[in-house]
């Protein structure tokens, strides 16, 4: 997921009040005109004190620190293996997700790719189905001791599942959510832990 925020804006046109969120690689103004900036519009954007400024000079009221940061995230965008915690090292399965580079990003990460059944930091899982949700139980045990199983599903209108049903078929298996990303432009991931006692 990107960043959101409540801000005050000035435009070329004039002052607006309204949601300010990064979608990667969209910035979206949403107040009584929706502005969406992509591309070269957002080449060279800056934190100036509490501001965050555009090529164009738009202006978006954050803070100091927050708008340091949205500048930040525009120009140094996180890669998806970074959005999902892999580090090099950890150890990692992919089951059923149709994605062809999704193996070769883990690995770049430096993570180790593997189909060993146990011991595994994370696990990508595909699950769009009632069925499919109904294996995760059998998932569990294949997690090191704080590792994590991200769900992966469709969303959107294409969605076959419902965010809450992925939610209650892994807290039944003893699992806590933690985490949600964009993993692609037509699935969404959700990460779960071992929930603590």
């Amino acid at each position: 997921m990107g960043k959101e925020a409540r801000v005050k804006a000035t435009f070329a046109d004039g002052a607006d009040e309204g949601r300010l969120l990064w979608e990667p690689p969209r910035l979206v103004f949403r107040g009584a005109a929706r502005r969406v900036f992509e591309a070269e519009a957002l080449a060279g954007v800056r934190a100036e004190g509490p501001d965050l400024v555009l090529a164009d000079g738009a202006r978006f009221s954050l803070g100091d620190r927050a708008a340091a940061a949205w500048a930040q995230a525009i120009l140094n965008p996180k890669t998806r293996a970074e959005k999902l915690g892999v580090k090099p090292g950890l150890r990692a399965r992919v089951l059923e997700v149709e994605d062809a580079t999704l193996g070769a990003e883990l690995a770049a990460a430096g993570a180790v790719v593997t189909d060993e059944p146990a011991g595994l930091d994370l696990i990508f899982y595909a699950a769009d189905d009632a069925e499919t949700l109904a294996r995760i139980d059998r998932l569990v045990p294949a997690l090191a001791e704080r590792g994590a199983l991200w769900i992966v599903s469709r969303k959107g209108r294409a969605a076959t599942v419902r965010d809450v049903e992925v939610m209650a078929a892994a807290r039944a298996c003893g699992l806590a959510d933690t985490k949600v990303v964009g993993f692609s432009e037509t699935h969404t991931a959700l990460r779960f832990v071992r929930r603590q006692p």
